[in-house]
């Protein structure tokens, strides 16, 4: 059997294995060893010790852990609920106020954490029963809950993006930087549309809070306001500011924004032994789940670009056109069509090692802007049906009534907003390489 039949085979059996819902990680790995031995005979156990290896003693990758239990840390601190109190008092009195106060908080909680799951539960926690108490429509809810949410996994600190340079050697804290822009950018989109269609769209959608609950003097609310946003300014410089000063690398930031985020549970008197085991546990499990696909896509991409695959992905691009922007637009669209089936990890782990070599060499993109095009693509995973994580999030902390149908009714906006600030990125391709240019010079 030719090269050229077993990595077409390959990946058609991948397709195959996803849709009849198996594991990604144990399919990725099982798939390698099949066509490995297939293509190499038992020299393939050698490349999977090998691959396996090297991915263990990637020192960026120890960025991961530490991420994730300063999210952990972070989600019990009571940070959020703070700050989604205040912003509830400063941005109520306006018509869609609640929906522009959390997605507010999610870009707060955003920059200091990157893990979706958290922002999302924490959010539909503290919000949905709010909004929906002051009258807002259940698919406006959903939609700046589930949408706000993910922007924690393109704001910095990200885990996509510590995935993203450990798998292809490129500088995390210079991917971090140029998220930054185009996670602002999103939340920005976010916030106008919202403002628009509660002012003069729809102004029953987001009612504001009634003139008695509106106690709170202006002074007061500069105070509440400036108190609340301390603590996480504070984790941001800690994470952030670290990497920009060049203080630290990515994996010593966050070290530091664990600390960080453990010294406000302390502050806010969460800290206790319950927390600590819940928080350690938590991220055990995460991050056995995110190695675990680490290994078996590293393995698969492995056998997948030795039997040829990339070679043969390279001639199919090229036969159906050689324009640059036409192939970009259909990686894109790759992505794109792979995010409503595939969790982001296994679509990063897939398509980078294959794509970013045809886009960098042979097209000539810079590879910092196309990293940053491809992650917000695969922002877009996170919204849309049928599998869409932040849909199921929410879902599983939604107050009474609401239901499916509303939560896909919501986000659909949302993934055109993402969209049109996909186009943005592409179009004016400054807004992401400008800051690292400013602060990496």
């Amino acid at each position: 059997m030719s090269p050229e039949v077993l990595s077409i085979s390959m990946f058609v059996f991948l397709l195959f294995a996803i849709f009849l819902g198996h594991p990604l990680g144990i399919t990725l790995g099982a798939l390698g060893v099949i066509f490995g031995i297939l293509g190499y005979g038992p020299g393939a156990f050698f490349i999977l010790a090998n691959k396996t290896y090297g991915l263990m003693t990637n020192y960026v990758l120890v960025a991961i852990p530490l991420f994730i239990l300063m999210a952990q840390f972070l989600d019990k601190s009571g940070v959020a609920e703070e700050l989604y109190e205040t912003m509830y008092i400063v941005l109520g009195p306006i018509r869609g106020g609640l929906a522009l106060a959390t997605i507010v908080v999610c870009t707060v909680f955003a920059a200091t954490t990157g893990i979706i799951g958290a922002s999302v539960v924490a959010m539909g926690l503290l919000a949905a029963p709010a909004m929906l108490k002051k009258g807002y429509s259940k698919e406006l809810t959903a939609g700046v809950i589930t949408a706000g949410g993910t922007l924690g996994i393109l704001i910095p600190p990200s885990i996509m993006l510590v995935v993203y340079g450990g798998l292809i050697g490129m500088s995390v804290g210079e991917l971090f930087m140029a998220a930054f822009l185009p996670g602002l950018l999103l939340s920005s989109l976010y916030l106008l549309y919202t403002w628009i269609y509660c002012t003069f769209i729809n102004p029953d959608a987001g009612p504001p809070i009634p003139k008695e609950e509106r106690t709170h003097t202006l002074k007061q609310k500069i105070l509440m306001t400036f108190k609340s946003m301390i603590p996480p300014l504070f984790l941001i410089f800690a994470v952030l500011g670290s990497i920009a000063a060049g203080i630290a690398t990515p994996t010593e930031a966050a070290g530091l924004g664990c600390v960080g985020a453990l010294l406000l549970a302390a502050f806010n008197k969460r800290l206790n032994i319950s927390m600590l085991r819940d928080a350690g546990y938590s991220t055990l499990k995460i991050t056995c789940m995110v190695m675990l696909i680490f290994v078996g896509a590293n393995f698969y991409t492995a056998i997948f670009m030795g039997l040829g695959g990339g070679d043969v992905f390279t001639k199919l691009i090229f036969a159906i056109s050689s324009n640059k922007w036409v192939i970009l637009g259909i990686m894109m669209f790759i992505i794109f069509i792979l995010g409503m089936f595939v969790d982001w990890l296994g679509i990063l782990l897939l398509c980078v090692p294959i794509f970013t070599p045809l886009a960098v060499n042979q097209l000539h993109f810079d590879p910092l802007w196309f990293a940053m095009i491809v992650s917000i693509n695969l922002q877009m995973s996170f919204l849309t049906p049928p599998f869409g994580y932040a849909l199921f999030y929410l879902k599983g902390v939604a107050p009474k009534g609401m239901t499916m149908a509303h939560i896909y009714k919501g986000i659909v906006p949302f993934v055109v907003l993402q969209a049109i600030g996909l186009i943005l990125c592409i179009v004016f391709p400054q807004i992401i390489t400008w800051l690292p240019s400013v602060i990496f010079k």
